[in-house]
């Protein structure tokens, strides 16, 4: 039986965690994931990932913390000091149209980035590269975002996830 850290043994609140770890596979790959956003206005933010976006708010842990149920994971957004400073994605959601959502957030006054990638040609906003379509945009504190498309693995050359992931900066 794998033995827990010291740390969980004694932090009440968390019992649950520290009996599933004790009793299931402690890997990661089976749990649950929250993405995590900083940003320095967290009401300007707010207004963005509920109006612009749509996420519906799922719970608060702080004051300055705010989470939202995206699919099967979550998002979180706190404020930080160190909000936009992330040069590289921060978050993709896989939806089944990328021209679609990118004409509906177009008319919700989404900007679209572009960027110049090998064996990549851009169709107005979307990024294709073979069957993989890809749109990138910020949030107002510059984090960037991005979607893609949903598709079977079999779609691309290699089934390796690892190919897949580098048409996602």
């Amino acid at each position: 039986m794998p033995r827990v850290p010291p740390k969980l043994e004694s932090r009440k609140n968390i019992d649950v965690r520290v009996n599933n770890y004790e009793t299931e596979d402690p890997m990661l790959a089976n749990n649950d994931i929250t993405a995590m956003i900083a940003v320095r206005d967290l009401a300007r933010a707010r207004k963005f990932y509920e109006e612009v976006l749509g996420l519906t708010p799922a719970s608060s842990e702080s004051p300055e913390v705010q989470v939202y149920q995206s699919g099967n994971g979550k998002l979180a957004v706190y404020v930080s000091d160190y909000a936009g400073t992330n040069k590289a994605t921060a978050v993709t959601w896989e939806v089944g149209d990328v021209e679609s959502v990118v004409a509906d957030l177009k008319s919700h006054g989404v900007r679209f980035e572009h960027y110049d990638m090998p064996a990549t040609i851009r169709q107005g906003d979307v990024h294709v590269s073979g069957p993989i379509k890809n749109a990138w945009f910020k949030d107002p504190d510059g984090n960037i975002l991005s979607l893609i498309n949903k598709m079977d693995v079999s779609q691309t050359k290699s089934s390796n996830p690892a190919d897949r992931a580098t048409a996602n900066r």
